[in-house]
């Protein structure tokens, strides 16, 4: 077995009796790793990785206050100040430091809660598809199974332009769960990626008070700011032991490249990730900016950013609805980016090739980038388009009129 990406004439032993493939597990050779959206294009319009267009909302104060920190100090291993903003921010109370973790992204909360809750090789973890990717590669990097309940896709809700929902099968996710006791964890993305459909709390309910389920629900809620007020999870902790949510500042903050994010759950939990943690992971600089990004002034420019982002999202989707080859747009539209069909030049039904064809185009010569997810269940042809601003929602709406004439 050879290591994925490595090029073959790269020698994988030396000294004689040393091949670094018979040390590695097998399981992480085996690994396909999460493809990052600057995996492919990192110049032109980037309407590809979700990031907030609009750029963060931190008032601007003293631009070079991050020099005068302590640098040459270890951070706060803590970081009470910060998780005491999220609580108060996210309804606990700021007096709710215990119910608060904080990771690098809440891609690290995602991996560590894979680490302390589900055995190697033993456990298994259930995720919805389509849904965002780090789960199954988390898994796979922990050596832990993965069971799947597709998304279904159905129904017209006639608004904005939009076809269809996705929603989570419950009785579906029960059966699964009754079929394999062995199922530790339950990740729900809402509102989804790519699906941008956000799960009503009254299905997350359902599965906490599921009494054949003894894990975790794991609610993602990187988007949670793009969609209504009282939408999210978080609600639902004080009253629940067995769920654990997961917030960023990637995305409504702006700041994807701080790389913040939370878990939020009752304490027990929250004490056994904070356990496991490594010492010192939030660093000086990244505390610094996210104190920044939760004051009050900071929270408020934020919000003000979102209602932008909401208006711009209604505009992309009426510009998109001018071009025939582009089907209505899927899921619930709940995020910061739509999911359109690319359909035939016939205009018979979605055209896979078409679509992946125009997203090339699109990046490689006409400078806009967006994100191919054609081969995801229920994205048949399929593109997904970070809502930019408007002279760049105007732009990505002219490049696909003007390319998919030409293919």
């Amino acid at each position: 077995m050879s290591i994925l990406g490595l090029p073959p004439n790269v020698p994988t032993t030396g000294p004689a009796h040393f091949d670094i493939v018979n040390v590695i597990r097998p399981n992480i050779l085996a690994l396909h790793p999460y493809r990052c959206a600057r995996d492919d294009y990192t110049e032109g319009i980037l309407l590809d990785a979700n990031e907030n267009a609009l750029g963060h909302s931190i008032e601007r104060v003293n631009s070079d206050q991050i020099f005068d920190q302590d640098l040459h100090r270890y951070p706060d291993p803590a970081q009470n100040a910060i998780k005491a903003r999220i609580a108060a921010m996210r309804g606990l109370g700021k007096e709710a430091t215990d119910h608060v973790f904080l990771g690098v992204g809440s891609d690290e909360v995602l991996d560590l809660l894979l680490r302390v809750c589900v055995t190697p090789g033993k456990d298994k973890i259930l995720t919805t598809p389509p849904t965002y990717g780090m789960y199954s590669v988390c898994a796979q990097i922990n050596d832990v199974g993965v069971v799947q309940v597709p998304l279904e896709l159905s129904g017209t809700n006639g608004e904005g332009g939009e076809t269809g929902r996705f929603s989570v099968q419950v009785s579906k996710v029960k059966a699964a769960i009754d079929a394999d006791p062995s199922i530790k964890l339950i990740f729900i993305c809402s509102p989804g990626n790519p699906t941008g459909t956000l799960v009503p709390l009254s299905i997350v309910r359902e599965l906490l008070e599921y009494p054949g389920f003894k894990g975790i629900v794991v609610v993602d809620e990187a988007y949670i700011d793009f969609a209504s007020a009282d939408a999210s999870a978080v609600s639902l902790v004080k009253e629940y032991g067995n769920v654990c949510v997961l917030q960023t500042l990637s995305k409504s903050f702006g700041l994807a490249g701080v790389r913040l994010g939370a878990g939020i759950a009752r304490p027990p939990l929250i004490q056994v990730l904070t356990n496991a943690k490594a010492p010192y992971n939030i660093s000086t600089p990244t505390a610094h900016i996210a104190l920044s990004a939760l004051s009050d002034g900071s929270i408020a420019a934020m919000r003000a950013n979102i209602a932008t982002t909401i208006e711009n999202r209604a505009a992309l989707l009426a510009g998109l609805s001018t071009i025939p080859d582009v089907g209505p747009a899927i899921g619930g539209n709940d995020a910061n980016f739509v999911v359109v069909p690319i359909l035939s030049k016939d205009r018979s039904g979605p055209d896979n090739a078409r679509a992946q064809k125009l997203y090339k185009l699109l990046a490689e010569e006409n400078g806009v980038v967006v994100r191919f997810r054609g081969n995801e269940p229920g994205c048949l042809a399929c593109l997904r388009i970070t809502i930019g601003t408007a002279e760049e929602n105007k732009e990505v709406v002219a490049k696909m009129k003007k390319v998919l004439g030409e293919i």
